[in-house]
């Protein structure tokens, strides 16, 4: 029984947040992030303005704190591949898994939440830098990891960035090409492919990359 009620209890407490949460972010998207109180966000949640605080610590948590975990995907890859699967081999499975199930995280969802989530961002200094700064704690991540397993603190350094930036940038090609106006099924018949050849270019080095013709 006790259980039970404890489950019900956790439950009303994510439902609870997870209302908070669109409250806010719908609030943002209507008027901007910089015109929104806390206490307008509460209003509209029909809750304190100390229960938002208790579930979200800041304003800009109000936006971060659901994607926040996303920016370390490429560390937590590494972390938990396979005893002989490489770094790069690593990224490249999970991003592909990503692709697989149209992972909100990486644009590929034809639900647009997360799409206008990252519109918000953009529009917004101060969550621009905040996911600046959270980006770059994902990568530090990984080049610690990467650190502590071969012991060589500057490649560890050039591999995470190198991968952090294929990712990103394969992101945001989807984001773009959808910003374009095509749909989500067209990104995603060749997303596969673009991925593979990023990840293929990480692995095997620039070499003759944009070789200048003779």
């Amino acid at each position: 029984m006790a259980a039970e009620a404890m489950g019900l209890r956790e439950r009303k407490k994510i439902q609870t947040e997870l209302r908070i949460y669109r409250t806010a972010v719908e609030l943002f998207l209507e008027k901007s992030f910089d015109a929104v109180s806390v206490q307008e966000i509460a209003d509209a949640a029909e809750v304190s303005k100390m229960t938002v605080f208790n579930y979200f610590g800041t304003k800009e948590d109000l936006v971060f704190r659901p994607i926040e975990d996303h920016f370390s995907d490429s560390a937590r890859a590494v972390r938990d591949r396979a005893p002989g699967e490489s770094a790069v081999a690593a990224v490249r499975r999970q991003f592909l898994e990503m692709i697989e199930t149209r992972d909100p995280s990486i644009g590929l969802h034809v639900e647009p939440f997360g799409r206008r989530i990252r519109r918000l961002i953009m529009e917004t200094p101060v969550l621009m830098e905040r996911a600046y700064l959270t980006s770059e704690k994902g990568a530090r991540e990984l080049a610690d990891l990467l650190r502590d397993e071969t012991g060589d603190p500057v490649l560890a350094l050039i591999a995470a960035a190198t991968l952090t930036a294929a990712r990103n940038a394969l992101v945001e090609d989807h984001h773009r090409r959808l910003d374009a106006g095509e749909s989500v099924e067209e990104v995603t018949a060749d997303a596969a492919e673009r991925a593979a050849r990023a990840f293929d270019l990480v692995e095997h080095g620039l070499g003759d990359y944009a070789r200048k013709a003779l």
